[in-house]
């Protein structure tokens, strides 16, 4: 593959893809998350596809209309999103301090799911595109939290930008019980998985 770009702004999905050596540029997507499914799986299909069909859709333009600057050449765009699930219920980023309480209070001492989708896009060097969709789910069970030990995580500001409402290789690690699958899943990029499909894919 002659370039391989990431579409998001994702720094944790940066260093999991950095860590398995794989060599990429960032294009993050910047179309609002309009879901028309609701099941958590589905969710996470729909908005990683929208993401990268949405880069590579830019580079397609730019390609057509600056045909004298660019050499043709094989393009895989990666989408991916990530949402956490508790008894049905879509916990994304928290919109303020209150709501990141409200799903941690949620979360304390139970079992949920971890959910990302990966959308990979493929361009050929004729511009012909391919996609291939994925997700990976991995379960996460919290020990329970106290009331104050929810307002000081909440206090930190480490909540603000994750899913759920926790960041599970930081200082929350603290009240993980147990995870079952996928680590990095959780982190925001199950990167092994990732290198499989594409193997199964032919691309190396």
């Amino acid at each position: 593959m002659s370039r391989i770009v990431l579409a998001s702004a994702s720094p944790r999905r940066k260093e999991l893809l950095e860590q398995i050596g794989m060599e990429f540029e960032i294009c993050p997507a910047k179309g609002e998350e309009v879901m028309t499914v609701q099941a958590p799986d589905q969710v996470v299909l729909e908005l990683s596809a929208r993401k990268a069909r949405e880069v590579a859709s830019g580079i397609l333009t730019y390609n057509e209309n600056h045909k004298e600057l660019v050499t043709p050449q094989e393009i895989l765009v990666i989408g991916a999103d990530t949402v956490v699930a508790y008894d049905g219920q879509i916990l994304g980023k928290p919109k303020d301090e209150e709501d990141a309480g409200r799903m941690l209070s949620l979360l304390s001492g139970n079992t949920h799911s971890v959910y990302t989708g990966v959308t990979f896009v493929f361009m050929d060097q004729e511009n012909r595109c391919g996609q291939y969709s994925f997700f990976e789910e991995t379960k996460v069970e919290f020990y329970p939290l106290s009331e104050k030990e929810i307002d000081s995580y909440v206090a930190s500001g480490d909540p603000m930008d994750k899913a759920g409402g926790y960041g599970i290789q930081g200082p929350f690690a603290a009240y993980v019980k147990g995870i079952r699958g996928d680590y990095n899943n959780v982190v925001g990029l199950p990167v092994a998985r990732i290198f499989q499909e594409l193997k199964k894919l032919g691309f190396q």
